[in-house]
């Protein structure tokens, strides 16, 4: 018997492994995330037993996964976007430990690589950025020494910013000094659901764009001159007169 934990990526039922499509059609037991998991994702399943976490407490969630490990049922726990990111899958490891259940993770679709797809744009160019920094708003929990937004800001990177659309005030005053009013900005709302939207904009007229909207939950907030035109070398990997393994000179 074994936990898989399912990335169902970050909307679009299409946007998921075929190991972890395969693997949902599979268990007999489903556990998923439904405030965040379209229903349609689990089309085509033939579990016996399907849960939704959203109605449940961890130790809920725990219980289920332990009877079906007594009744030897594989479990596919789907979670949205990957579940390596904000997936609150430690917590259940810590205990599928403790109670000696196997589990396995399946990587899933990220809000931030679906919400780049969208935006038509690479968040890795030369010059601008080769470094993308996924991190949350500090709320409802705080953050560890030195992840304060203005730690991360410090390195002029790129920047995924999740759960923060209701702070965006506060973040713009935070990226400010290090970013400049310049800045592009883009907010994606629920990327890859039928009903997404977004806003481009710069630091400095980015919070009114949002709030024309209506924003209030399910978006990022990407930050970076690569969502701009500023201007970029070339990369090396294609560069005439490169040499590597697959394209030796001569």
């Amino acid at each position: 018997m074994t936990v898989y934990f399912i990335g169902a990526g970050p909307g679009d039922p299409e946007l998921i492994t075929v190991k972890g499509q395969r693997l949902i059609r599979q268990c007999p037991v489903i556990i998923y995330a439904g405030s965040l998991v379209p229903a349609a994702v689990l089309e085509g399943h033939s579990a016996r037993t399907v849960l939704n976490s959203a109605e449940l407490h961890l130790q809920q969630i725990v219980d289920a996964m332990h009877d079906a490990h007594q009744q030897g049922l594989d479990v596919a726990r789907v979670h949205s976007g990957d579940p390596s990111l904000y997936g609150a899958i430690g917590e259940q490891i810590r205990h599928l430990r403790e109670l000696g259940i196997d589990y396995q993770v399946i990587p899933g679709v990220t809000a931030t690589a679906a919400s780049a797809a969208l935006l038509g744009c690479e968040l890795t160019l030369p010059d601008l950025a080769q470094t993308v920094i996924l991190t949350r708003y500090a709320d409802a929990s705080p953050m560890p020494a030195g992840e304060q937004l203005a730690d991360l800001a410090r390195h002029r990177s790129t920047l995924a910013i999740h759960l923060g659309v209701r702070h965006l005030p506060k973040i713009v005053a935070e990226l400010l000094p290090y970013y400049g009013a310049d800045c592009p900005v883009a907010v994606v709302h629920r990327a890859t659901w039928p009903d997404q939207d977004w806003v481009r904009g710069t630091l400095a007229d980015i919070v009114e764009g949002v709030a024309a909207k209506g924003f209030r939950r399910t978006a990022l907030i990407l930050v970076g001159h690569v969502l701009g035109d500023a201007p970029f070398s070339e990369s090396a990997l294609y560069r005439a007169g490169h040499a590597h393994l697959y394209r030796p000179l001569g």
